[in-house]
């Protein structure tokens, strides 16, 4: 089977090199028909922006027809799937979203106000998107629910592959570390719920906090708790090495709607790396993990939970130990590239008939 990665995708980000990187190990052809557009994530579409990625899909569809089996459409693709379609000329196109742009940009992070004009475009570039594909995968059964609902998509038009992460960086090497402090990465955005972050730490002052990152929360950490330090940046192949050198990893901790609905890529990196996940008890969590098992879950929003759990790894060992390797046997039998790698074939066989 040969697929065509094909879009305007972020080649950078985890869950599209994961996807090429399971396909192939799996035994799929993947080729690839990339022009960049979004650089770090940046979802901003000025004017600039607009005409760069005008261009960017005409250089698509002049260079983008390849033999293969299927075209899946990387993330962030909802501007893609119309050129995919036609580079497709019949064949499958597979759409890899991850997200729903106006979920995100609107209902999520508020760049928009909701019955804007400009809302009104973002909802009508994610019904284009949706509706265009002849498969759409989701990260989680939740997430599957709410693009079934959300854009009228049939039942079968929609499939689940977990998010994971990449094999070749995250593999165990978690150790108990002296001083124990508690690590988050991430974009600071509503949907990492920094806020609970930062008022657990001051619940627990004895307790060092890390925060990697920065985005549209950042100044939140401007009056941040003594006991949090925070790193703006971290290269991502520095992310393994930090995993493995905290006491614990920290997940989600939103109250909105879309952080129920999601396991991001940094639950699947501490798993991964053995690292003891503490995150919040969502629909989306409660398909991987399970409490005091492979994770601990606490409520949404709720910092003394998230301290109380912070602290109990900081105090037992052997219960940071357990946890961090049971995480690590869940990721191996749901999440790790050879099984996700038989996940994504079988939808682009199902796809391709």
């Amino acid at each position: 089977m040969r697929a065509l990665y094909f879009g305007t995708y972020d080649r950078g980000y985890p869950r599209n090199a994961q996807v090429i990187s399971c396909l192939r190990g799996a035994g799929v052809d993947v080729v690839e028909a990339h022009t960049a557009v979004w650089g770090r994530h940046n979802w901003s579409v000025g004017p600039a922006q607009l005409a760069r990625l005008l261009r960017a899909e005409g250089r698509l569809l002049r260079e983008g027809a390849r033999d293969a089996d299927v075209v899946i459409v990387g993330y962030p693709g909802h501007f893609d799937i119309p050129a995919a379609r036609r580079v497709a000329r019949g064949r499958p196109v597979v759409f890899n979203p991850l997200v729903s742009l106006y979920d995100t940009v609107v209902e999520d992070r508020g760049r928009y106000r909701s019955g804007s004009v400009a809302a009104g475009v973002v909802r009508q570039l994610d019904r284009i998107a949706f509706r265009g594909a002849s498969v759409v995968v989701a990260d989680t059964d939740a997430h599957a629910r709410f693009f079934r609902e959300r854009f009228g998509l049939r039942p079968d038009a929609v499939e689940i592959a977990f998010v994971g992460a990449e094999d070749r960086l995250f593999h165990p090497g978690w150790q108990a570390p002296e001083p124990f402090h508690a690590l988050f990465v991430g974009k600071l955005i509503p949907l990492h719920g920094l806020d609970t972050i930062l008022a657990a730490a001051a619940v627990a002052p004895e307790i060092p906090f890390r925060v990697v990152g920065e985005g549209q929360l950042s100044e939140l950490l401007r009056d941040r708790p003594a006991n949090v330090e925070h790193v703006p940046w971290l290269e991502y192949e520095q992310l393994p090495a930090a995993y493995q050198r905290a006491g614990c990893a920290l997940g989600v901790f939103g109250t909105g709607a879309k952080a129920t609905r999601v396991i991001p890529n940094k639950a699947f990196q501490a798993l991964a790396c053995g690292t003891p996940l503490v995150t919040a008890d969502t629909p989306a969590a409660r398909e991987l993990l399970t409490d005091g098992v492979d994770a601990l879950l606490v409520p949404p929003g709720d910092p003394r939970a998230l301290a109380a759990a912070v602290r109990r790894l900081a105090a037992d060992v052997a219960l940071a130990a357990r946890i961090g390797g049971a995480g690590r046997a869940t990721y191996e039998l749901r999440a790790d590239e050879p099984t996700l790698g038989r996940i994504w074939r079988s939808i682009l066989e199902r796809a391709t008939g």
